[in-house]
């Protein structure tokens, strides 16, 4: 059984690129690209008139780059947000913290495997995040040192969320799925979302990424050694 057809735009000013991805995307049988976008401007336009459910966005492109065609789809502004997960060839860390705080919902390498680009778009529309684990750690990393400088702060942030949503937030942050949630705490699909509805609402996240942030911000997880 084919689950909800998942509509994408792709922007990336290399036509190569644009067509592996459809080559890739296009042979799942839930996932259409519907339209391809050189730059920024013309990603925007296509997004707002098609209405899929996930854009993916290059960060090097001509007119806007990816980023400002984040914070234009799905930043704090947006009216009706899109799902956008950013693809570069560069991993440094301003723009994975630029991109995620810009509102994407995933961040890729491009030379991550097809099978992680299709897990990286099913997991944007359902409204998941995937972030490649090749910038995960490193990223995580930096997040945990900022945080030792403001434990005060991180302690009163904590006491907002009762002992179980805290659990199911650290297991957000070291990237569970709902599904392995509801197995590592014996909890329903539906208990499991309910939760992370309550803990979205109660730390002012939008999506499963800020959540995962927020943890490793406050030092509810901190990465191993």
């Amino acid at each position: 059984m084919v689950d909800a057809q998942i509509d994408v735009v792709v922007a990336d000013d290399q036509e190569l690129v644009r067509a592996g991805f459809r080559l890739i995307l296009d042979a799942q049988p839930d996932i259409t690209v519907v339209g391809e976008a050189a730059d920024g401007v013309e990603c925007i336009a296509l997004a707002r008139r098609l209405g899929p459910q996930v854009v993916l966005a290059d960060i090097r492109m001509p007119h806007l780059d990816g980023l400002e065609v984040t914070r234009q789809l799905a930043g704090p502004d947006a009216r009706d947000p899109f799902n956008v997960v950013v693809i570069t060839t560069f991993d440094q860390d301003d723009y994975v913290r630029d991109a995620l705080r810009n509102g994407a919902c995933g961040f890729l390498l491009k030379d991550a495997s097809p099978a992680l680009l299709v897990e990286a778009v099913r997991a944007a529309a359902r409204g998941d995040a995937l972030v490649s684990p090749a910038v995960t750690v490193r990223l995580l990393k930096q997040m945990d040192h900022v945080t030792r400088q403001d434990a005060v702060t991180e302690r009163a942030a904590s006491f907002a969320l009762s002992e179980r949503e805290l659990e199911i937030v650290r297991l957000v942050a070291v990237g569970r799925t709902n599904q392995e949630i509801c197995g590592d705490l014996f909890l329903s699909l539906s208990s499991v979302k309910t939760y992370l509805g309550r803990i979205q609402a109660k730390l002012g996240a939008r999506n499963r990424v800020e959540v995962a942030a927020w943890a490793w911000e406050h030092g509810v997880v901190r990465p191993r050694p």
